[in-house]
């Protein structure tokens, strides 16, 4: 049986964080996420990844003490997330991680909503695994 909808898009990803601040830098200052709105009685962030959002919870917020334990080794929010960025040029991408102490993998090809692609894999503050994927292989 078919729904009576389609999906057009992912709308939003939540992540809980141990610190706001930190993973603010991360998304903010590194990938360029703007901070659309803050929810200060919910300890909550909302960041513009293009046409979606990237929520930031905080662990010891109001919203965040729902969720249990903070993401740590043991125990994920998610295996990962990925955000489709244009140019992709590795070195400079690399180089501009790394200069943060961010750790990146080195590029592979991978599927994605857009197809094949190069992609590299590092981690926010919070050891979720960020994906950075470029345009599709012609």
């Amino acid at each position: 049986m078919s729904p009576a909808f389609h999906v057009l898009h992912i709308d939003h990803v939540v992540l809980r964080v141990v610190s706001l601040q930190r993973s603010l830098e991360f998304y903010e200052q590194l990938l360029g996420c703007a901070v659309r709105r803050r929810r200060e009685d919910l300890g909550m962030l909302h960041l513009a990844a293009g046409s979606s959002l990237i929520d930031l919870v905080a662990t010891d917020g109001p919203l965040g003490r729902q969720g249990g334990a903070a993401p740590g080794r043991e125990g994920h929010n998610l295996d990962h997330l990925c955000l489709r960025i244009e140019p992709f040029d590795e070195p400079a991408l690399r180089a501009h991680l790394q200069a943060a102490g961010v750790q990146v993998e080195p590029a592979e090809q991978r599927y994605g909503a857009d197809g094949e692609g190069l992609s590299v894999y590092c981690l926010d503050p919070d050891g979720n695994r960020v994906e950075l994927k470029g345009p599709p292989l012609a």
